[in-house]
């Protein structure tokens, strides 16, 4: 009943804000669009977005043919523009950088609001876009210099967040939270309006991902899997919630669903590589999900037979699901290959293990992006959101690979940053961060620099694949880029899964427990 009080409470809002706008705002369009985004009110606004981007597109000239008054306004088109498609170019802001850097010394609130928005740009940078990674240098030092000096709270919360992480690689809906406090904090109707909005839908939403976590849950103890293989970890609700973070739209239920079946049981396979299996087992279950066949399993012990004929139980519903929903041919054979790859790959991985053997970085990111999961969760996300004709989805798959391969690699990178430290002192597998170490004689400093520098190298490989896409592509690429967000968000301070800290707890206490408080509860 409360759902159904709250969808008509958001419609009227809605209507109250469509209203609102007037002729002089649309020369503010590029602050509404984006305080949509930042709220996670795309889904609700999908036209007006759609329209206000053009919109956008259209007046960019107009924009840079102004004053240096204008950076911010600037900076902010061309950032937004380039998260959704358009191919701007950098050349827009160079009026304005060159006439910044003389400004560096100087401090003050709309400056830095202006150097702000600089920053967040060039984090929209593909490769060799020199003005852009210029602007990222100045703007980086310009931020952390004078955030102890300004005297506007606001203003220096926003750098902190900023600098954090900037809002290119933020996971929209678990920053939604954070933004609505801070729109709160503004004198502004429009987003008054956006903020009761936003809550109303934080909760509706929430509401939605409740429910479904509870299928998910009675799926699980149905299996009865966690039981039988004590030594794997249980973190269903820690995998639900990752995928929110990759689609919590309500057309995407059937994505999150089949995303957290598949995140489960590659926890329970990569801690069967990792802990439980001899090298011998191994094999023997990497040939057995290989052939999709448990014949090679007869001779192994009875809770890697019963692993196996869960994983193939539960692919087998992924793929009837996906099948009714979208009318399509049978696609078991993606999903097959996928699994055979993965774990194939992770027989290499265990196979280092054993033998003591530390590859060189290359031969390690050869196997490692695809035991990131990358590829996995890559080509259940395609399925859950492609029309059900077998040639628009091999087309598809084959559109994406290089991003897919691009995204996996910063999932494994950013794996290895949260994790290196514990996995270095325990003596795991090797890592990322341990190859470089050796190959290049270098300290675990120079190293975890290196990686992070490969990260960001790659998101402007990731930031080429963003421009000039059908909307039907658009969709996908954006839910694949999703997933990079998300997993360098688990691993920024540590291991957020494996062992879930405070962060995590709080992340689900308050986007899957807890409702905002509306003005009239």
């Amino acid at each position: 009943m409360q759902d159904v009080v709250y969808k008509s409470w958001a419609e009227k809002l809605k209507e109250e804000f469509m209203h609102s706008l007037s002729e002089e705002q649309e020369l503010s369009m590029v602050h509404i669009v984006d305080t949509i985004s930042k709220l996670g009110l795309s889904n609700v606004f999908t036209k007006f977005k759609k329209d206000a981007l053009h919109f956008i597109a259209s007046n960019m000239n107009m924009m840079t043919a102004g004053s240096k008054d204008d950076v911010l306004k600037t900076a902010l088109s061309f950032r937004l523009l380039r998260q959704h498609g358009y191919d701007v170019s950098q050349d827009v802001l160079v009026h304005f950088i060159d006439e910044m850097l003389p400004c560096k010394e100087e401090i003050g609130s709309e400056l830095t609001t202006d150097v702000l928005e600089l920053f967040e740009a060039s984090h929209l940078a593909k490769e060799g876009e020199e003005i852009l990674i210029k602007t990222k240098h100045f703007s980086y030092q310009y931020l952390v210099d004078s955030r102890r000096f300004l005297d506007d709270d606001n203003v220096s919360q926003q750098v902190t967040h900023a600098l954090k992480v900037p809002c290119h690689w933020r996971v929209v809906w678990f920053d939604v939270i954070h933004q609505i406090h801070a729109y709160e904090q503004e004198n502004n109707d429009t987003n008054k309006i956006l903020v009761e909005l936003a809550k109303l839908n934080f909760n509706i939403t929430q509401s939605m991902l409740i429910e479904e976590l509870k299928d998910l849950s009675r799926w699980w103890n149905d299996l009865g899997l966690i039981e039988i293989i004590k030594f794997s970890r249980d973190r269903l609700v820690e995998s639900f919630l990752w995928t929110v973070g990759i689609a919590f739209e309500p057309q995407y239920s059937l994505l999150r669903k089949c995303l957290t079946k598949v995140a489960t049981f590659i926890l329970v396979i990569d801690d069967l590589y990792d802990i439980y299996g001899s090298l011998e087992e191994l094999m023997s279950f990497t040939m057995a999900v290989e052939r999709w066949d448990s014949g090679e399993l007869q001779q192994l012990p009875e809770c890697i037979k019963i692993c196996f004929e869960a994983l193939r139980t539960t692919t087998a519903e992924i793929a009837d699901e996906i099948q009714k929903e979208k009318d399509c041919d049978d696609i078991s054979i993606y999903l097959h290959t996928a699994w055979g790859d993965f774990c194939n790959a992770m027989l290499s991985e265990a196979r280092w293990y054993n033998t003591d053997h530390i590859p060189s970085l290359e031969e390690y990111l050869n196997s490692a992006w695809i035991t990131s999961s990358g590829p996995l969760l890559s080509i259940v996300t395609l399925l859950c959101t492609t029309d059900g004709e077998s040639d628009l989805l091999k087309d598809k798959l084959q559109e994406c690979q290089d991003l897919v391969y691009y995204i996996s690699l910063i999932t494994r990178l950013a794996n290895d940053l949260g994790t290196s430290a514990a996995e270095l002192e325990r003596g795991d597998s090797p890592s990322s961060i341990l190859c470089y170490m050796v190959e290049a004689k270098a300290t675990e400093e120079m190293a975890w620099l290196h990686v992070k520098k490969m990260i960001s190298d790659t998101w402007k490989k990731i930031n080429k694949e963003l421009l000039n896409n059908s909307p039907e592509k658009q969709t996908c690429v954006n839910l694949i880029v999703n997933r990079a967000r998300v997993c360098q968000f688990i691993y920024r301070e540590g291991d957020g899964f494996s062992v879930p800290n405070k962060d995590t707890r709080k992340q689900i206490k308050g986007l899957l427990i807890e409702p905002i408080q509306l003005s009239v509860d």
